[in-house]
């Protein structure tokens, strides 16, 4: 069994602080101003204020940094600081912060790892960074089935230096094919002689390599685990997903949902690290689509030139009317968007959810409705503003908001199943893109009810 297990050279630090308490511990105990203050504070002094701190500091304060933030120091960093604090990393905070640097530095920090962590982070590297194999560590307790508890107790204690975590101890054959799981309390209040086949759990839920983080993420959210195997499609085990790694992989996907919605490409890093011509190349190219699209409008707009002329009093209610529809598409967008997001929608779903924003589409325009009528028949001197048909265009504007909320409805709902049977990110279905495609329908259908109703009297 020791055979199995290649534990890494003595690196120049201890490895420490690879468990997911120990990240919380980073932040407790690092000087809280330091970590409020960091991101306000320029490289140079983030270099100068990591490199008077003192070692154990030091070490919480790297293990608390993002990776981007990592690669930042390491930039400025001198090879021999490059060499010690790379070597203190567990292998997958090592290949997040190798991939954050610039191309041409990632070979040589690399290099700088001993053979053993070379070996895995290289391994790691062969991963897409929003896979599962992009987001484990290779080093987990293993035990074999035939080992007698009281053995694998005294063994998964040697391994408790190099590993990633011992919440669960992972059962391999001698091809490291996974058999079974045993908790680490399980194992410890177990008898001594019995083996460890004898008290393992072997219905399991497993991780395959290739899968994407929003998967993963569900996962842990479904089961509740604090970590999970990785395995390939053999079923041999590759390494362990903790739950610390799914707690950024959850931010960062949340984050980049939202930047779609608003309207944007996803920003590749905070907002305030973004460059200027960065910002403005990621928000210009939906701004130039959605203005394209807004140019329909005045289109529209134009095909009931005669009818504005005619009916002044009909231009009043324009932007009541688009903003109800845009409002309510983008309300469904989002509702359905994270659904989908959280794996509560799939694509089969798309017909029911169709039936369902069809009922709330309008009851939603019927309410609304019945405050437009309310607002034309009750306001005073209703005649002169709406003139002495006021109770027409009140059922103009009542008709046009249900049909326009409902059309809103019923697209800011499918357009994410659409995109998503097109194998594009459904987030793309931006609220101001919604809002832009029911601007020009709602107009058409405004003025196509202003023709049914007012059809012999204003037109």
């Amino acid at each position: 069994m020791a055979d199995d297990i290649t534990a890494p050279e003595e690196n120049e630090k201890s490895l420490k602080g690879h468990e997911p308490s120990d990240f919380e511990a980073a932040e407790e105990t690092l000087e809280p101003t330091l970590l409020e203050e960091w991101s306000h504070l320029y490289v140079e002094d983030k270099v100068l204020r990591f490199r008077s701190l003192d070692n154990d500091e030091a070490e919480d304060l790297l293990l608390a940094l993002p990776a981007r933030e990592q690669a930042l120091l390491f930039q400025e960093f001198s090879r021999a600081e490059r060499r010690l604090w790379i070597r203190f990393l567990a292998p997958d905070d090592a290949t997040d912060l190798i991939q954050e640097l610039p191309e041409e530095m990632r070979a040589e920090v690399l290099n700088l790892v001993d053979e053993t962590g070379r070996r895995e982070i290289t391994a790691l590297l062969a991963y897409k960074e929003d896979e599962a194999g992009g987001l484990m560590s290779p080093r987990f307790p293993r035990v074999r089935p035939d080992m007698l508890v009281a053995e694998a107790i005294r063994y998964v204690r040697q391994q408790s230096q190099v590993v990633e975590a011992v919440h669960y101890i992972y059962v391999l054959d001698s091809a490291q094919h996974l058999l079974g799981v045993v908790a680490l309390r399980n194992l410890f209040v177990s008898p001594g002689d019995k083996k460890v086949s004898e008290i393992m759990e072997t219905e399991l839920v497993t991780v395959p390599a290739e899968m994407d983080q929003e998967a993963v993420s569900r996962l842990f959210t479904q089961h509740r685990w604090s970590a999970l195997p990785v395995v390939d499609e053999t079923g041999r085990m590759k390494g362990v997903v903790t739950v610390d790694d799914i707690l950024d992989v959850s931010q960062e996907e949340a984050t980049e949902d939202i930047q779609k919605l608003g309207g944007t490409e996803a920003l590749d890093a905070p907002y305030p690290d973004v460059p200027l011509r960065e910002m403005i190349r990621k928000r210009a190219g939906w701004l130039m689509i959605l203005f394209v699209g807004e140019m329909f409008t005045a289109t529209a707009m134009s095909a009931f030139e005669d009818e504005i002329a005619r009916a002044v009093v009909l231009a009043l209610f324009i932007p009541l009317i688009i903003s109800s529809g845009g409002n309510s598409g983008s309300q469904a967008t989002t509702l359905i968007i994270r659904a989908i997001a959280l794996g509560e929608l799939k694509l089969a779903d798309w017909w029911r959810v169709f039936l369902r924003e069809v009922v709330t589409g309008t009851a939603l325009g019927l309410i609304l409705a019945s405050i437009g009528m309310a607002r034309i028949l009750l306001w005073p001197n209703r005649s002169d503003i709406y003139t002495e048909h006021y109770l027409l265009v009140a059922f103009t504007v009542a008709s046009s908001l249900i049909g326009v909320v409902l059309f809103g409805s019923i697209i800011g709902s499918m357009l994410p199943f659409l995109l998503r049977k097109l194998k594009l990110d459904p987030a793309s279905a931006s609220a101001p893109m919604v809002a832009t495609l029911v601007d020009v329908t709602g107009l058409v259908i405004y003025f196509s009810c202003a023709r049914i109703w007012l059809h012999g009297t204003l037109l």
